[in-house]
């Protein structure tokens, strides 16, 4: 018999993408093009989700045992480390292996799920591929880098599994304007809802059309 990962289904899950030193914080090996708008975004997400008690469920990229995601692992591997305003204080992570394990009722233990992984995909990887695939919440809002790489690869991956999906546009980060734009047309096709932070958190802000002008 298949554990329950959660007995209740939770209204909204953050889905918490890559939010590292690497890529957001200045100097880092694979800086995205818009890092402090986005990472200012990714802070109020994270300080609203504390506030509201919504869960959130991480991901890392990781360089292991001579194989690297992305060329930045292999020559920064302080940049791996996972910017500490994203981490919640009751938070439990899991190593990228090819288990599925997962604890009863995790999400009623912890605020933070975190799972490292080796590629772009989350659902490469078992562990994190059984939470998300289990998970029956109302609504994952995605946030962090990279749009044209995991965070696409994540949202379609919900939405091939009928997942509500919403993109906060400003709280994703992207190496090249033209193509995270695609990016993010890609998944607005494919379902995905697009907002920015303000519709979130409570401030004015409305649902967006893709065409609209967005700093992605």
């Amino acid at each position: 018999m298949i554990v329950p990962v959660i007995k209740s289904q939770p209204r909204r899950i953050i889905v918490d993408i890559d939010t590292q030193r690497h890529f957001f914080l200045a100097g880092g090996v694979a800086l995205v093009r818009n890092h402090q708008q986005v990472l200012d975004n990714v802070r109020r997400v994270v300080d609203w989700a504390q506030m509201k008690n919504v869960r959130v469920i991480s991901t890392v990229q990781i360089y292991t045992n001579g194989f690297s995601c992305c060329n930045c692992c292999t020559v920064d591997a302080d940049g791996q480390a996972k910017l500490n305003d994203t981490l919640l204080a009751r938070h439990t992570s899991f190593p990228a292996d090819d288990c599925t394990d997962l604890l009863p009722e995790i999400l009623e233990r912890y605020d933070q799920v975190i799972f490292r992984k080796r590629c772009f995909d989350p659902f490469e990887e078992p562990r994190a591929d059984r939470m998300l695939s289990e998970l029956q919440a109302d609504e994952f809002i995605l946030i962090g880098a990279v749009t044209e790489g995991a965070v696409r690869a994540t949202a379609l991956g919900l939405l091939s599994r009928q997942k509500n999906v919403t993109i906060l546009v400003d709280a994703i980060g992207s190496y090249d304007r033209d193509v995270g734009e695609i990016a993010v047309r890609h998944m607005w096709v494919r379902g995905a809802k697009l907002i920015d932070t303000r519709a979130l958190v409570g401030f004015s802000g409305q649902r967006l059309a893709a065409a609209d002008k967005i700093d992605y």
